[in-house]
């Protein structure tokens, strides 16, 4: 969702081992897949997404921990890194992946009613060594490189979780090499590099090749995000925009090489809201998503999508809403379930936040995390580490708040 970060520039092998497996396999039946404006699983009965994303999660947002200028994922790495040391970050960031969601995150998204979560993820983290919050790899320049990091052990496990619980699981490329977008959330240079530098483009159609022949018979997997709201509104869209397309029938390709079971999710330009750039539609399994916030929760919002719909006989998804207040939540919902269009809500979970599904309680002295950095102030490394401490213990599932009348809003009901 969020704003800017910084850049690195690194040559990744086109040619992926095809030979990965996923983890848990299943009954090659039961992929989602689209059949005309519908989604079905493999027994012809239709699958309605009813989902929620997992931010925060992979891929650190700034507002997200109340921050007030480490906003990107580099960003916000750079400042742990400061307020407690290197190593000790690193510890804070490995204990954090397997705080913020846990198995008892997902058994209680699967008890509350959701179907799908949504996995914001940044390519650092599956494409070398090194901390991926901060984007530090050492992939080397017409070297011998591998897509290895700690990303793939990370989003096996909770894919296993989903598995068992019989949700399903979108995989969004939230960052890609290079960045898509030009703001913070993208984690690069604040221009969408994706589009202009070949090598990142390379990079970006490699990991999607080997994503795919990872989890090719995964059936927990319902799809392929491929690029989370490209292009700013702030680019050179009359350059950019006329390169989506092209960008994704080439991810498109590299993926049904070794993949043909999963559907693929492509948004819009302009943070997901801009279908104009699309021509017909290209792959038999396809998904078209668009992102809206604080949108009028009536029909001339979503008449763009509705008509694109029609006109291609394709399946929408809502893949990124909310933030705004109970009440519209509840409206805009039922408006995109009246056109048939899956919805999948923003955020699972959030610090001191009544506008998620669960709530992380504010710890004592946060305020001086929020704060560090301004004016080149730190607060002393063993109160931070206290600090940062308490945000983990209140960080797990049996600490958080959950929100009732947010899971309300969403047609859906805390057991």
């Amino acid at each position: 969702m969020r704003r800017r970060g910084a850049a690195l520039i690194c040559v990744l092998v086109l040619g992926v081992a095809l030979a990965g497996q996923g983890p848990a396999l299943a009954e090659a039946s039961d992929f989602i897949h689209a059949d005309g404006a519908r989604l079905v699983d493999g027994s012809g009965n239709r699958f309605d997404i009813r989902g929620i994303n997992l931010g925060n999660w992979l891929v650190p947002e700034g507002y997200m921990f109340k921050f007030k200028h480490a906003l990107s994922p580099m960003e916000i790495g750079a400042l742990f890194d400061d307020l407690l040391g290197r190593d000790a970050a690193a510890k804070f960031w490995t204990r954090f992946r397997d705080v913020y969601i846990a198995e008892d995150d997902v058994a209680f998204i699967k008890k509350v009613g959701f179907n799908t979560v949504r996995v914001p993820l940044d390519w650092r983290m599956f494409a070398g060594p090194g901390d991926g919050v901060q984007g530090k790899t050492q992939i080397q320049a017409g070297g011998n490189d591998q897509l290895e990091g700690e990303g793939w052990a990370l989003l096996d496990r909770l894919v296993q979780w989903c598995h068992a619980a019989g949700l399903r699981v979108i995989v969004d490329l939230h960052a890609a090499p290079g960045g898509q977008t030009g703001v913070n959330h993208d984690n690069g240079p604040g221009f969408p590099l994706t589009f202009y530098v070949p090598q990142y483009r390379r990079m970006t159609i490699t990991l999607w090749q080997k994503i795919a022949a990872h989890y090719r018979d995964e059936t927990a997997i319902l799809g392929y995000d491929l690029l989370n709201e490209p292009i700013s509104p702030y680019s050179d869209v009359a350059y950019l925009n006329p390169r989506l397309e092209p960008l994704y029938r080439d991810i498109v390709a590299a993926i049904r090489s070794v993949d043909r079971n999963h559907a693929v999710l492509l948004g819009g330009a302009q943070w997901n809201t801009n279908f104009a750039v699309f021509d017909e539609p290209f792959d038999d399994n396809v998904i078209y998503t668009y992102h809206k916030f604080w949108v009028n929760p009536s029909r001339d919002g979503l008449q763009e999508y509705l008509n694109f719909s029609n006109r291609w006989h394709v399946p929408i998804l809502i893949g990124e809403t909310g933030e705004f207040n109970n009440g519209w939540n509840d409206k805009f919902r039922r408006l995109n379930e009246s056109f048939g269009f899956g919805w999948i809500f923003w955020p699972y979970k959030n610090l001191d936040s009544d506008l998620s599904v669960v709530t992380i309680q504010r710890p004592a002295g946060w305020d001086l995390i929020a704060d560090a950095g301004s004016n080149g102030a730190f607060p002393p490394r063993p109160q931070a580490q206290a600090v940062l401490d308490a945000y983990l213990e209140a960080a797990k599932f049996k600490n958080v708040r959950v929100n009732a009348a947010y899971i309300d809003s969403l047609g859906l009901k805390v057991p």
